[in-house]
């Protein structure tokens, strides 16, 4: 058979195409880099590199959009004494004037390769995340994205670093970075891409323990790796252990699914580094206070930690929304999805910390109670919606809790537990009880376990996909529902889900165990529901209440409280005074400092102390304690 003339034609010029040799792409880099934290206990870090180069201009850029924090936060300013060599010459590097994280290096002709070496300063500072206090006396977490460069122009899944670590003499390691062996106090990785290495950091100690999560010879593995300042630290009872297993089996069978080679909580205990949990996906870094594995008033209010992070290895690292999902470090997140990233975690962190048995339902309870009061007296709601608290993520993580109930801070995380409720409830009414957010779950986060050796994968997705994926499950006006919740101002919080699931909440004048444990941890009075006062346990006023009588007869974040009806404040002054306003005649009166000077405010309030709590709602059926049941184990 025969091509007609045309077809002839075009099947020649193909086969010319195909015959001229492909010019060879560049290789992307593999770069090597050896940690030195041997001097963790000085909080000082030295890291070496060895980067392919080519004469010219070598352009380097420091991590500035760090994972997890969602913000330009990465900590250049802690980064020191960095020189560059090629050939055994001293290169010449000047920074970008526009891009502080951007380092060019002159690299002269006959230099194939360029040798850095930097500092890293951890910072003393416990205020702020993972570029915050990471280092005491006896343990530090190592976080990679501080302690090296990356070259312009590779995406960084395709960035090969062989990294090295020195620990101090003794210490022992926890990572979910692959080893390629450990002798002594050196520990060689195996090779990884730049988002696995900084996807992947090392906490270490000399008092670490492990505590296995999985059963033996399960594929993937679970364990907690913790570190502490003391070795009475890691003594924590044995059903605490056995939460963290159940904790792990009800993760499994809410998303029926892992796409992780194996699983590390990486758990710092130390009152001297910052506490907070950042996630990642094949581990996380969380961070409490010395006391917060054995002590049960600590560890309860700590409780929602873990399952929060581990929640985030589905939804945040496997399932990103698209605009959040970046090539390298240097390229802006859109933050415009973060009710989904982080509020649907805190949602799902919080119901996993109650099937676990972390809490009892009461606990949880109390909880998602002081959720829905704190959010319905936060006037900011009138002019910032649910949306702005995403888009401005980048600034609110860094504003100070003065006047935040007006400025409104990183609510879609809170709200989220609120909204992501409502859409729970939504689901189980309209099938009657046949599918749930559990069924979601499982389809949204489908997908295979990755194989040993096997780098997990990111799926990303936008809005569209979210709500098809919803309407899946249960047909509902879900684009109309999210719309109202992310662009609301109406001024008291969304509480259709917890009057929906058959509760609502209320007030009372004796606080909760949870609202105790919080105002002792935190050394404050929440006075918000009655005069509209957060204060110090000294009397420092952290917020007011915007319209609220506190605010309204002048009293502002920053002054300090004195005196309670001519007495001299104490917190159980305030206590008493608070309470007898209910029977009391005349106004509360508080004698205020405010920069040298002092006035006398006069409150007429006769409510006496406010706390919340959930009750339940009459003839209404309790879907709550039926979403915070423990699921079948698979």
């Amino acid at each position: 058979m025969s091509f007609p003339r045309c077809r002839a034609l075009v099947a020649a010029i193909v086969v010319l195409v195909f015959s001229i040799p492909i010019l060879a792409q560049p290789k992307a880099p593999s770069i090597r880099l050896a940690v030195d934290a041997t001097q963790a206990a000085r909080k000082i870090f030295h890291a070496t590199l060895t980067i392919p180069a080519t004469p010219g201009t070598l352009t380097l850029y420091y991590p500035k959009w760090i994972p997890g924090e969602h913000a330009p936060d990465g900590p250049i300013v802690d980064l020191a004494g960095l020189k560059f060599t090629g050939n055994g010459q001293t290169l010449n590097w000047r920074r970008d004037l526009l891009d502080m994280f951007t380092i060019n290096v002159e690299v002269p002709a006959g230099v194939t390769s360029v040798e850095a070496s930097l500092d890293y300063l951890s910072p003393a500072a416990e205020r702020g995340f993972s570029g915050a206090a990471s280092a005491t006396a006896r343990m530090t977490v190592v976080s990679f994205n501080q302690v090296l460069l990356y070259p312009k122009g590779w995406p960084a899944d395709q960035i090969t670093y062989t990294a090295s670590l020195r620990l101090p003499p003794g210490w022992q390691f926890g990572s979910a970075l692959p080893v390629a062996s450990h002798s002594g106090d050196e520990i060689q990785f195996k090779p990884a891409s730049l988002y696995t290495l900084v996807d992947s950091p090392v906490i270490a100690g000399e008092y670490l323990k492990v505590v296995p999560l999985s059963p033996a010879g399960e594929y993937p593995t679970h364990e907690m790796d913790i570190a502490a300042d003391s070795a009475a630290a890691l003594d924590a009872p044995q059903d605490v252990w056995q939460q963290y297993r159940n904790l792990v089996a009800q993760a499994y069978a809410l998303f029926g699914a892992r796409h992780y080679r194996d699983y590390h909580f990486l758990y710092s205990l130390s009152d001297h580094v910052a506490h907070f949990g950042l996630e990642h996906h094949e581990s996380d870094d969380s961070r409490v206070g010395e006391r917060g594995l054995t002590d049960p008033s600590e560890r309860k209010l700590v409780a929602g930690l873990l399952p929060h992070e581990y929640v985030h290895s589905w939804n945040g690292k496997y399932r990103r929304p698209a605009d959040l999902t970046t090539p390298d470090y240097e390229q802006p997140m859109v933050t415009t999805m973060l009710w989904v990233y982080e509020g649907l975690t805190s949602y799902l962190g919080d119901v996993l910390t109650a099937r676990s048995g972390l809490w009892t339902p009461q606990d949880y309870r109390d909880a998602l109670a002081s959720i829905g009061a704190e959010l319905d007296h936060r006037p900011g709601r009138t002019w910032r919606d649910l949306q702005d608290t995403n888009d401005a993520a980048q600034l609110l993580y860094f504003s100070s809790e003065a006047w935040d109930s007006w400025r409104r801070g990183t609510d879609f995380y809170d709200e989220g537990v609120l909204d992501w409720l409502w859409a729970d409830v939504i689901i189980r009414q309209q099938t009657h009880n046949q599918k749930s957010l559990n069924d979601f779950c499982k389809l949204f986060y489908a997908g295979a376990t990755p194989q040993p050796g096997q780098a997990p994968m990111v799926k990303p997705y936008t809005f569209d996909e979210l709500v098809n994926a919803l309407n899946q499950i249960a047909p509902y006006d879900w684009r109309g529902f999210w719309h109202e919740r992310l662009t609301s101002k109406a001024a008291h919080a969304p509480l259709g889900g917890i009057e929906g699931s058959g509760w609502r909440v209320v007030y009372t004048d004796t606080p909760s165990a949870m609202s105790k444990l919080s105002e002792q941890e935190r050394k404050a009075i929440n006075a918000e529901y009655s005069v509209g006062l957060l204060l110090r346990d000294d009397g420092t006023v952290v917020d007011t209440v915007h319209g609220g009588l506190a605010a309204e007869a002048g009293i502002g974040p920053g002054m300090k409280v004195i005196a309670v009806n001519s007495r001299k404040f104490t917190p159980e002054v305030w206590h008493d005074a608070l309470k007898a306003t209910k029977t009391a005649s005349g106004p509360l009166q508080l004698l205020v400092e405010n920069t040298d000077y002092f006035t006398t405010y006069s409150l007429n309030y006769h409510g006496g102390e406010m706390y919340p709590h959930l009750e339940r709602a009459a003839n209404q059926p309790d879907l709550l304690s039926e979403i915070i049941k423990a699921l079948p184990a698979r």
